[in-house]
């Protein structure tokens, strides 16, 4: 059994690469490439969504006299991933995309519709300018102060960039810690002010509040001082 993998080939002494015979291929022949969807189509017979980078088996030729500034288009035949009807699509090197030509439609992309207006306000600008030099010098005045702005954006940017890099983590980690040392001061200069603001009991505007039990015990005390002093007197 000879090897799968063959490195090394054996070339006979008279062997003549001039004699191998030449495989003429069929002018427009279509080949079978592997490809990926590069969009978002609906079938047109049974309605189904495929969805773009589904993978396909697909046959490829060259589109007979059609070209772009000397680029070959390319079309594609693949099937339907549901009911394996055929659709068709070509290569558009103008606009670096595909067009879908038969069995399907190309779904709505909102980013293609924003291209096609830009270049649709592109082609009137320069319609207008064609005629019109003070159009011209004016469009071009208005591109100059929206580049200077666009500039002074960027400027101020990186300006802010620079400031921001230059902060390192220590002083972050300070300025950190600096902010919770004014804070705790703050707080205990409040906690300062609010026990000043306090009138205790040996204070000079200080009122005692006299309470019935308190005027019962002082008149049993001076009763008991008066019955005190008449006994003594009277033993003397």
């Amino acid at each position: 059994m000879g090897e799968r993998k063959v490195l090394n080939k054996y070339y006979p002494p008279d062997f003549d690469p001039s004699k191998l015979p030449r495989a003429r291929r069929p002018k427009n022949q279509q080949i079978k490439v592997r490809m990926m969807l590069p969009m978002s189509i609906r079938c047109n017979t049974c309605g189904n969504y495929i969805y773009k980078g589904t993978k396909f088996n697909s046959r490829k030729e060259d589109v007979i006299a059609e070209t772009y500034l000397g680029i070959q288009i390319f079309r594609f035949y693949f099937k339907c991933t549901k009911c394996s009807a055929e659709v068709t699509m070509k290569t558009d090197p103008q606009n670096s995309d595909y067009i879908v030509e038969s069995g399907a439609t190309r779904n709505f992309e909102p980013w293609r519709a924003e291209d096609e207006e830009a270049d649709k306000m592109k082609q009137k600008r320069d319609a207008e300018e064609m005629g019109d030099a003070m159009k011209s010098l004016e469009n071009r005045t208005l591109d100059s102060k929206r580049e200077m702005d666009i500039l002074a954006a960027l400027d101020e940017m990186k300006s802010m960039k620079s400031r921001h890099a230059t902060v390192s983590v220590d002083d972050m980690l300070e300025a950190l810690q600096r902010t919770t040392a004014d804070k705790e001061k703050r707080l205990e200069e409040e906690d300062e002010t609010m026990i000043k603001s306090v009138v205790f009991h040996n204070s000079g505007g200080y009122v005692k509040r006299i309470r019935d039990e308190d005027i019962e015990a002082e008149e049993q005390i001076d009763q008991l001082s008066h019955g005190h002093g008449e006994t003594s007197y009277n033993m003397k």
